[in-house]
């Protein structure tokens, strides 16, 4: 099953944790894990479904491109890293 894991940072403002998911895609994982914590939701897509800006995902090191489809293949073995990015000075 694919391991979508969560950065610290999410964790101050919802629960995030691991999620174990045989979906096929990126999108039906966050699914997966948004069925788990529908709050999450509201962190890391905006109001058309597509990643916000602020969002960072990587699936086995490889940096997520398209952050509308969301349509990625995952395998069995993905580790899917979501990170918020940091900002400020």
């Amino acid at each position: 099953m694919a391991t979508l894991i969560f950065t610290p940072q999410l964790a101050r403002f919802t629960a995030a944790p691991q999620v174990q998911t045989d979906a096929l895609t990126l999108r039906t994982g966050l699914e997966a894990a948004f069925s788990a914590n529908p709050r999450l939701r509201a962190y890391l897509l905006d109001e058309q479904g597509c990643l916000r800006p602020n969002v960072a995902i990587f699936i086995d090191g490889h940096a997520v491109r398209d952050h509308v489809r969301l349509d990625a293949p995952l395998t069995v073995h993905s580790k899917v890293h979501i990170l918020q990015a940091l900002s400020g000075g």
